[in-house]
């Protein structure tokens, strides 16, 4: 197993590179979605957050991330001694019809299909994405963790309807008339992801990249009015079987796995593990269930994290492990101290199950 960094847009910089190899990680999961566009964040490693008006505007629609923008991204994280692992997350300007079944559902699929070729030709291995009409929403950041450490949480569902011209927690048309977006059935997002995979699966497996599936986060069944689709483990596999490839793939959350209400999380890990089925790891701990849970640090929450690992061993998985969110530290670099701290933990962690 490997150690990775994810990193957003703004803090994808060669000092971050650098930090990332000190701590010991070899690898880079890349965010190219400017969440933060249009708003003021704290700082570029911030974690997005809102009350119900969305992270921040999405990209160009017209511009798609480029084979030479990929290629040169892939080269400054090559100059530092680390392997860029996976692109995560597509721009919602680049899709927003294929999650809203909207008129230019074809034509962006089409744009995705150019999109996973230039990731290919880049040398980029994975594709992460999280197939969601109204995305990350509904979360909380308070003094959560021990020592009462800035984290982030949930105090209970959310409702509030999304507005027209938003889709995956980002406005992607801000002259949309006034209204909501309308709910969509779980059987109407489920075929939508059906057409998703039946026109991108192809494509990635002639580009030798894998689509990795976030799975919903927070995992509650429905969320501003409209349905979730794998916000239980057991709906993993559903995913899988409906396009069975190498190419179909998980980008496999230990924390929002450890958020849903049925299922056990080591039973999990053991299932889609031992299927050969897992891209990479987001290996973050928590306390708690939806819709009430708090994100910790990752020696500090529900889960029993060397475990994890060794299920991950004896099941053969080589890809890349990243912390993805920890708790801000109290210090001049709150970010780094946290990512440092669970970089350093999984580091040993990893040292320790390779002696057994």
């Amino acid at each position: 197993m490997n150690l990775g960094l994810g990193l957003y847009r703004h803090a994808l910089t060669r000092e971050n590179f650098q930090f990332a190899r000190q701590a010991g990680a070899t690898h880079i999961v890349a965010h190219l979605v400017d969440y933060f566009r249009g708003k003021t964040p704290h700082s570029a490693e911030d974690q997005p957050m809102d009350s119900g008006s969305g992270w921040g505007f999405a990209g160009d629609g017209e511009k798609l991330w480029s084979f030479e923008e990929l290629l040169a991204l892939r080269k400054a994280v090559e100059s530092e001694g680390l392997k860029l692992e996976a692109i995560e997350n597509f721009d919602p300007a680049h899709w927003h019809d294929v999650l809203l079944d909207g008129p230019r559902k074809k034509e962006q699929l089409q744009g995705l299909k150019t999109l996973i070729r230039h990731i290919g030709q880049a040398g980029i291995p994975i594709m992460g994405y999280n197939f969601s009409i109204a995305g990350v929403s509904g979360r909380t950041l308070q003094r959560y963790a021990r020592g009462n450490a800035l984290s982030v949480g949930m105090e209970g569902p959310f409702d509030k309807p999304m507005p027209n011209g938003m889709v995956w927690n980002m406005t992607y048309d801000p002259n949309a008339p006034t209204g909501i977006v309308p709910g969509a059935t779980s059987e109407e997002l489920w075929s939508r992801l059906g057409v998703f995979l039946d026109e991108l699966v192809p494509v990635a497996e002639e580009a030798g990249v894998k689509l990795a599936l976030h799975p919903d986060d927070p995992p509650l069944s429905a969320m501003r009015g409209q349905p979730r689709l794998v916000y239980q483990p057991r709906l993993y596999q559903r995913v899988l079987d409906r396009k069975p490839s190498p190419a179909n793939a998980l980008e496999f959350c230990i924390g929002s796995i450890a958020e849903m209400t049925e299922g056990d999380v080591y039973e999990t890990v053991e299932q889609y593990s031992r299927q050969n089925k897992l891209a990479y790891v987001h290996f973050r701990n928590v306390t708690g269930k939806v819709p009430y849970y708090r994100e910790t640090f990752i020696d500090d929450g529900d889960v029993d994290m060397i475990r994890v690992l060794r299920i991950l061993k004896r099941n053969g998985f080589g890809g890349v492990l990243i912390p993805d969110h920890t708790p801000q530290m109290s210090c001049a670099a709150p970010w780094h101290a946290g990512m440092a701290f669970a970089l350093g933990y999984m580091r040993a962690a990893l040292q320790l199950i390779a002696q057994e």
